[in-house]
């Protein structure tokens, strides 16, 4: 049997890099997936690829910082599917970034809305029909660097760090209705995410983008970045039955960055 059999997940940032992988994944896997995110044609590319291959998908648009959006796409997965067993926020962004000395509020704020407020939001609207049938799984894509401080990523980081400390809180709260809360912090992930600030990186140094990414594989004991089937796989065994008695933790997937920088 499959391991989602039965199971209907919301999976936010859905469209692109690790919301994807999972969504492709969770489907796979038997569960009806609805995927989320800002942008609806790369949502509409993913439940192509889903039914296309007899899965059950829907894509809806939603901005996770926006109140009344997140109440709306919680509502419109119930219509659509009637239950709500998964949630995965994986949603990222903001234009916040620079050092603390020079930060903008405006983009220190959004940055802190989208990634924290907005796993907050999501969390909150999904319980409400969690609690009642008193069961659930919840997974929080984190990072690296919201366990390490990273220089110039501070709202990022600061935004992911909270991440963690809601997921270990609300680990307790919804212990007592049997709902599971754990969060994956994936190191460098090869999505456009990281490729594109590193390809720029490299530019500005004057090197070949290979030549950079040499350097850069030497901080990681496997010698490579993490695939995003990767952490869609760590993400699913958290919202599986396997992982039925973990709950309030966070798992690294980062092909052993933290082994060489502990």
């Amino acid at each position: 049997m499959a391991r989602l059999e039965d199971k209907v997940a919301i999976i936010t940032g859905g469209g692109t890099g690790i919301g994807r992988a999972t969504a492709i994944r969770f489907a796979a896997e038997g569960a009806r997936v609805v995927v989320t995110a800002r942008r609806l044609p790369i949502l509409e590319e993913v439940v192509a690829e889903i039914t296309s291959k007899g899965g059950r998908a829907k894509a809806i648009r939603c901005d996770v910082s926006d109140e009344k959006q997140v109440q709306r796409m919680v509502a419109d997965t119930i219509g659509a599917f009637g239950q709500i067993d998964i949630l995965v926020n994986n949603h990222a962004g903001g234009r916040g970034g620079g050092p603390v000395a020079n930060m903008d509020l405006g983009g220190w704020n959004e940055s802190i809305a989208i990634i924290l407020t907005g796993t907050m939001l999501c969390c909150r609207e999904a319980l409400k029909y969690m609690i009642p049938r008193r069961q659930g799984s919840i997974v929080n894509v984190s990072s690296l660097a919201g366990m390490y401080g990273v220089a110039g990523l501070s709202p990022y980081g600061v935004s992911k760090w909270g991440v963690i400390g809601l997921t270990e809180t609300l680990s307790i709260e919804a212990g007592a209705h049997n709902i599971r809360v754990n969060a994956v912090s994936p190191g460098a992930t090869k999505t456009d995410r990281f490729e594109d600030p590193q390809k720029a990186f490299a530019k500005n140094r004057g090197i070949a983008y290979e030549e950079w990414m040499k350097q850069v594989l030497e901080h990681y004991s496997l010698g490579r970045i993490c695939q995003p089937s990767e952490i869609a796989a760590a993400i699913l065994f958290f919202a599986s039955d396997e992982a039925s008695a973990i709950t309030g933790q966070t798992l690294v997937v980062d092909c052993g960055w933290h082994a060489l920088h502990p």
